[in-house]
């Protein structure tokens, strides 16, 4: 595929794959990799839960969008965004207009089954994981949908398998 000079966002749930896509994403196409929550650790200095427990879920939401914000201003680049990052309009707005926005859709169950000895996720600390990952899904979903130009249902999929269908979806839409 030629080189293109909008970004592309991977938006999901937690344990949707963003991160593992978006890697083999842009090294396959040779353009660099944004992991919005990795770039905050990495200019915090502390971990995403140090974040929440001493700024709250909202001080996170703030570096958030202005890490999307950031992202929007560069080109072509793969950017792998937080599981929360569609729950403000303007990072939506900022990602539509920047970008192609892919939704790594994945049934809760299945993002229990990845994430559920990751003590590295805030929200999923609670007694019961699985049911906080369907309450998040039925909140987030149609966020998700709104922020998309494609939505993929890539639950049991390979990362392979992923990846050479995003490709596909990409050199459809960008022939020209």
């Amino acid at each position: 595929m030629d080189k293109f000079s909008k970004n592309i966002y991977l938006v999901g749930l937690m344990g949707a794959g963003k991160t593992t896509v978006g890697r083999s994403l842009a090294k396959r196409l040779d353009v660099r990799f944004i992991d919005t929550d990795k770039e905050i650790e990495l200019r915090t200095g502390v971990s995403i839960p140090t974040i929440f427990e001493i700024e709250g879920e909202e001080g996170f939401r703030k570096r958030e969008a202005n890490m999307i914000a950031e992202t929007a201003a560069e080109k072509a680049c793969v950017v792998a965004t937080g599981g929360g990052s569609v729950l403000r309009g303007e990072n939506r707005d900022a990602m539509r207009a920047s970008g192609f926005v892919v939704y790594l859709n994945v049934p809760p169950q299945m993002l229990w089954e990845r994430t559920r000895y990751d003590k590295n996720r805030p929200l999923l600390q609670v007694a019961d994981p699985l049911s906080r990952l369907s309450q998040l899904f039925i909140a987030r979903d149609p966020l998700y949908r709104d922020a998309a130009n494609f939505v993929m249902d890539s639950g049991g999929m390979s990362v392979q398998e992923v990846l050479q269908y995003l490709l596909k979806e990409l050199s459809e839409r960008w022939k020209s």
